[in-house]
């Protein structure tokens, strides 16, 4: 199976094994007996859990390999792309004014770094090998974006709606977490269909509002605004939250696989790319409950 993150899709860190590419035993924290290593020249030293010719199962018999990816590797590097989101975001802030004489200026550059940064994403989720270099460069445009958007939302909205749409974000990551090194939070294929039939859903929708708001004025289909844009808000949100359990049980699987420390990249990249939905999504939520107070 394949993550709803389109960088995860193009990789996916596990294959199918009777339950659509996760594992089967999901409440253990590591795949089913048995379970086909993609990433394994010798499975039984990729693969702790994999059954030994003498029925015993590996542990201290299996030799340690150098190379693979670990939740250190993931957790740097998600660090270091969000860390250069933020910086470029800051600096955009600073270095972007939008009052009124740098108004248009400004989106502009917004305008286009964000599809910088979009065509460096696609590049990358289309590459058989991630490149850091495009991931850094995807997080940098990124934040140019971000910077942008948030000051004008802060300086024509409310100045408190950006650090509550940053501490909102914060808070669904850590909830998810928490849910998900729980066990509350089962990846199963019936979770990966709901929530992706509920994703392509609700792109469809927000495409129609757009169109409709560029070809015949206004606020489009309602969506942005008032109670529809405070409810699909809310469900923006919560796909977020899906997204980012389909990313832990992707990252989980890649560490317990053995996937090449490369791939930690990968799974940065598209932890960066969920939290960057989330936040985005937090902000057109407040920024809407600040304009009905």
């Amino acid at each position: 199976m394949r993550s709803s993150n389109p960088v995860f899709s193009r990789r996916g860190f596990s294959r199918d094994n009777g339950q659509a590419g996760f594992n089967a035993a999901p409440q253990a924290g590591g795949p089913a007996v048995g379970t086909q290593n993609p990433y394994a020249t010798n499975p039984y030293a990729a693969n702790p859990y994999a059954p030994q010719t003498d029925g015993q199962y590996g542990g201290p018999q299996a030799p340690a390999r150098a190379g693979v990816m670990t939740i250190d590797d993931v957790v740097t590097r998600t660090a270091s792309t969000l860390g250069t989101v933020v910086l470029t975001a800051v600096l955009a802030w600073v270095l972007l004014p939008v009052d009124e004489s740098n108004l248009g200026k400004s989106y502009g550059i917004a305008i286009g770094a964000a599809l910088v940064a979009l065509a460096l994403a696609l590049v990358q989720s289309f590459k058989r090998t991630p490149v850091p270099a495009l991931i850094l460069g995807y997080a940098a445009f990124e934040g140019v974006f971000l910077g942008v958007i948030s000051s004008a939302v802060s300086t024509y909205l409310s100045p408190g709606v950006v650090v509550q749409a940053v501490m909102g974000t914060m808070a669904v990551f850590a909830g998810v977490l928490f849910a998900y090194k729980m066990r509350w939070i089962r990846v199963t294929r019936r979770f990966y269909g709901f929530v992706m039939a509920a994703a392509m859903g609700f792109v469809l929708l927000m495409v129609a509002n757009l169109l409709f708001s560029v070809f015949g004025g206004g606020d489009g289909l309602g969506f942005r605004s008032g109670g529809l844009g405070i409810l699909f808000g809310v469900i923006g949100i919560i796909l977020g939250a899906c997204f980012l359990a389909l990313d832990f049980k992707q990252v989980e699987d890649g560490v317990t696989y053995g996937a090449p420390r490369e791939e930690s990249w990968m799974a940065a990249f598209g932890l960066t790319m969920t939290l960057v939905w989330i936040y985005l999504e937090m902000l057109r939520l407040f920024s809407i409950l600040s304009g009905n107070d």
